[in-house]
């Protein structure tokens, strides 16, 4: 019976799964009816506008791919169909009617108890959490290891969660909300590991592009910066004419949909289209790039009221549980400008390094726009700076693709086995991004008792103290502002 519950659950989209999980527990903070209808309403349309640019997105983009590769006679025999065939393994083991139970329970423990202050509704995406546990299951025949992996990959997701929130308070002025996902908190202790690393590098530590900004590209230099009367007077040369024209030709630049034309165009130029169908994708990718971020900002509105009551609520009743934070799907991120920016440069260098990376069999399709979202936390955390963020990104793809196309086997030999996804006439099948996932890759192989997975979860483990320490220094400088 749980099991036909859940199946049913979901077999609801997560733009209308979501937004009911919102409704109730917007009411259960004593928002008016009214004003919990229309939050609701709000974040199914946002929620439904990014899957919507999505799905057009691939539709267009795919096409376009294949014929890049058909003629510069490339051969990729794994065919990257994204996360459906791996949430169809998910639902189909026995180990996913206890899972999803269990992280709710776990959850609720960890805030009970003060382990935690994440409070994970994005209920949709406990799917990853099981997936891990449906992977060690079938390799041990365990459920109960499938159940503790499914915990420890859990409690990882909400501890994140939290430590990510100041990030997201200072870019975007959103208090109590962080993401959720699997695929984006997993490279968070590698990003804050990255970010320290580049602040101690001359030169390129002072190289700053971020759209989000008026001034959105600086690379200044101590030596060469002038200084006193030198500095009067080269300003004063300078003309207002030449300052305006210099900030619009940047702020054209770095706009997304100019970039996601640009993009469109030099992917059509390299697959050999015509005119008609060049000008074609760079209007529709152009066209989701404008979309993207309206849809966005429209979550992250809705989502205001219902987290300002949560709290009020939590910390009327616990004064010990306050500044609670709520995990979402990173729709709401993509409001933000340096985000769809390091996105789109991030889907074009994995095409690219996909046509030329060793030992690489899967060329990025249904996965490739989620790029987007797998770097939304990590473009927050280096403040908006696009140049820093698309430098991080290309280690991220190429295990991406390198893990993708090692565990392909595997994904194809279980999807094979569930009725929920046909895997007919595809041959090999992977998920760029989500079947590429590092934290996720190194648990599976630690329960198979590997010890270079042992020594990697390790290391995790010592980055997420790393994390923990960047966060309270975060936390305390978004209170005194």
């Amino acid at each position: 019976m749980l099991q036909t519950a859940l199946d049913t659950f979901f077999s609801f989209k997560a733009y209308v799964m979501l937004p009911i999980i919102i409704f109730c527990l917007a009411l259960a903070v004593r928002l008016s009816l009214k004003k919990s209808l229309i939050t609701a309403i709000e974040l199914a349309v946002g929620f439904a506008g990014v899957f919507i640019a999505f799905d057009f997105f691939v539709a267009n983009i795919k096409p376009a791919v294949e014929q890049l590769t058909i003629v510069r006679g490339l051969d990729f025999p794994i065919l990257d169909v994204g996360w459906p065939p791996l949430a169809a393994i998910t639902w189909a083991s026995p180990l996913a009617a206890i899972s999803i139970p269990l992280v709710i329970v776990l959850n609720l423990v960890m805030i009970a108890t003060g382990l935690t202050r994440a409070i994970y509704i994005d209920v949709w995406n406990y799917w990853h959490f099981a997936f891990l546990g449906a992977l060690v299951m079938n390799a041990s025949g365990s459920m109960l290891l499938g159940l503790t992996a499914t915990a420890c990959l859990a409690i990882y997701c909400f501890k994140l969660t939290e430590w990510t929130a100041p990030d997201v308070e200072r870019e975007l002025g959103i208090k109590g909300v962080s993401a959720s996902p699997v695929s984006v908190n997993g490279i968070v202790p590698y990003t804050a590991l990255f970010d320290w690393l580049i602040e101690r590098i001359p030169v390129i530590n002072k190289i700053n592009f971020n759209p989000e900004k008026a001034a959105n590209i600086t690379f200044t230099s101590n030596a060469n910066k002038p200084a006193g009367r030198d500095a009067d007077e080269k300003n004063k040369d300078q003309s207002a004419d030449e300052k305006d024209t210099e900030q619009s030709l940047l702020s054209l630049l770095s706009e997304p949909m100019v970039m996601g034309g640009s993009m469109g165009l030099l992917l059509a130029l390299a697959a050999g289209y015509s005119l008609k169908e060049t000008l074609e994708l760079s209007v529709h990718i152009a066209a989701v790039m404008f979309i993207l971020p309206k849809s966005a900002g429209l979550i992250g509105s809705a989502m205001i009221p219902v987290t300002t009551a949560l709290r009020i609520q939590v910390e009327k009743y616990f004064p010990h549980r306050s500044n609670l934070i709520v995990a979402l799907d990173t729709g709401f991120l993509m409001s933000h400008k340096s985000v769809i920016a390091t996105g789109l440069i991030l889907m074009a260098l994995a095409i690219l390094i996909a046509l030329i990376l060793p030992g690489n069999k899967v060329l990025p399709l249904g996965d490739l726009p989620n790029l987007i979202s797998v770097m939304s936390i990590s473009v927050l955390m280096f403040k908006g700076n696009v140049f820093r963020a698309v430098l991080a990104g290309i280690p991220v793809i190429i295990s991406f693709l390198l893990i993708a196309t090692h565990l392909a086997p595997k994904y194809t030999q279980l999807a094979s086995q569930t009725s929920a996804f046909s895997i007919e006439n595809m041959g090999l099948i992977t998920a760029f991004t989500d079947g590429g996932h590092q934290v996720r890759y190194i648990l599976y192989y630690v329960f198979e008792g590997k010890v270079l997975a042992l020594i990697a979860a390790a290391l995790i483990i010592l980055a997420m103290l790393f994390v923990k320490r960047r966060h309270d220094r975060l936390a305390r400088a978004n209170a005194k502002a």
